[in-house]
C-alpha cells in the first residue's frame, strides 16, 4: 500500500517538477528509507503516519547519529512528499506543517598561522617563469583576500601597480589596496616572465600557465597543493583557505568589519561576521591554556 504512494510521488516528480535524476534519486531514497521505518511500526496507510509519527522518526535519524544536515534534508523531503499527498487528496492533514527544521551548525572556516602564509609564500622561488608567476598569484591573493575565480578572472587593465590597488568585478565590483609586497611580486612577474609565457598573438588575462593559455581553477589547484608540501603546512589547504586567513589577520590586526565586508565582497554582513566568531573562540582558547582551572 505504502508503495502507490511512493509511486505516485516518483511519478509527480518525474513528469510534473522534471527534476533531475540525481534529485529524483536523493528525493527516493530519503523516502524509501522513512517508508520502511513506518512499515517496521505497522504502519499501511499514510493517513495513520501523523505529526507524532513524523517527529519521533527525525529524533530517531538524531539518536542514530545522523548530522543536522541528513535530518533538515529529510524533512524537506517530507514536507515535499506530505504536501503533493495533501493536493491530491491522498490524506486530510499535513503532518510536517509547524516542524522545525533542526538548526545545521557551520563549520568555522580553516585559516592558516602567519607563521604558515609566510612560509607558503616564501615557498615559490623566483628562478624560473613558473617560480615569479606562483609568488605574483600566491601574494596577490593573500594580499586581496579575492576568490579564485576573480584570480584567475584579472586582466592587464584590472591592476595599477602605481597606484597599489587592483579593480576585481567578477562578482562584486570593488577597488582593492595592495600590499607592497603582493605589489614587487606582480612586477616581478610582469617584467620576468609573462612576457616570455605568451607563445603567440596576446591575451589580456594576467595570469597565464605554461602553454600561454589563461591560468584555470585546476591549474592553481595543482600550485596550492605542490606549495603546501613544500612549506609544511599539516592543516587542509585549499585555494579558499588563502582569502578566510587574509579576513581573520585582518581582523586580529584591528580592521573593522565593514571595511572586511567591502574587500571581500560579501553582500551579507552575516558572512563576514564568521571572522569575529573565529577570534571569540581563538580567545578562549588561549585563556583556557593560560588559566587551565577556570
Amino acid at each position: 500500500m505504502l508503495g502507490h504512494y511512493q509511486d505516485s510521488y516518483i511519478a509527480y516528480l518525474n513528469q510534473e517538477r522534471h527534476m533531475t535524476a540525481n534529485t529524483v534519486q536523493s528525493y527516493k531514497r530519503d523516502l524509501v528509507q522513512y517508508l520502511a521505518y513506518l512499515q517496521q511500526r505497522g504502519i499501511t496507510d499514510m493517513q495513520f503516519a501523523n505529526k507524532t509519527v513524523v517527529l519521533t522518526y527525525l529524533l530517531n535519524l538524531q539518536k542514530r547519529g545522523k548530522a543536522a544536515s541528513t535530518v533538515s534534508r529529510t524533512l524537506a523531503t517530507l514536507r515535499s512528499f506530505y504536501g503533493f499527498l495533501q493536493r491530491k487528496n491522498m490524506i486530510s492533514e499535513d503532518p510536517t506543517l509547524g516542524l522545525e527544521t533542526p538548526r545545521v551548525e557551520k563549520k568555522l572556516p580553516q585559516i592558516l598561522s602567519a607563521q604558515e602564509v609566510e612560509r607558503l609564500l616564501d615557498a615559490p622561488k623566483c628562478v624560473d617563469l613558473k617560480g615569479y608567476r606562483d609568488k605574483a598569484m600566491l601574494e596577490l591573493l593573500y594580499a586581496t583576500g579575492i576568490r579564485v575565480s576573480e584570480l584567475i578572472a584579472l586582466q592587464m587593465e584590472d591592476i595599477n601597480l602605481s597606484m597599489g590597488f587592483l579593480h576585481c568585478g567578477t562578482k562584486k565590483e570593488r577597488i582593492i589596496p595592495l600590499g607592497h609586497l603582493a605589489t614587487e611580486a606582480v612586477a616581478a612577474y610582469l617584467a620576468n616572465a609573462r612576457p616570455l609565457m605568451l607563445r603567440q598573438g596576446e591575451t589580456a588575462t594576467l595570469f597565464l600557465n605554461m602553454n600561454g593559455k589563461p591560468m584555470t581553477r585546476q591549474g592553481f589547484w595543482k600550485i596550492i597543493r605542490s606549495y603546501k608540501e613544500v612549506a609544511e603546512i599539516a592543516c587542509e589547504l585549499t585555494p579558499h583557505t588563502l582569502r578566510h586567513s587574509f579576513a581573520a589577520h585582518l581582523l586580529e590586526n584591528g580592521a573593522d568589519l565593514r571595511s572586511i565586508q567591502e574587500m571581500l565582497g560579501h553582500s551579507d554582513i552575516s558572512s563576514t561576521q564568521v571572522y569575529a566568531q573565529m577570534m571569540k573562540n581563538r580567545l578562549k582558547d588561549v585563556y583556557q591554556k593560560a588559566h587551565p582551572r577556570a
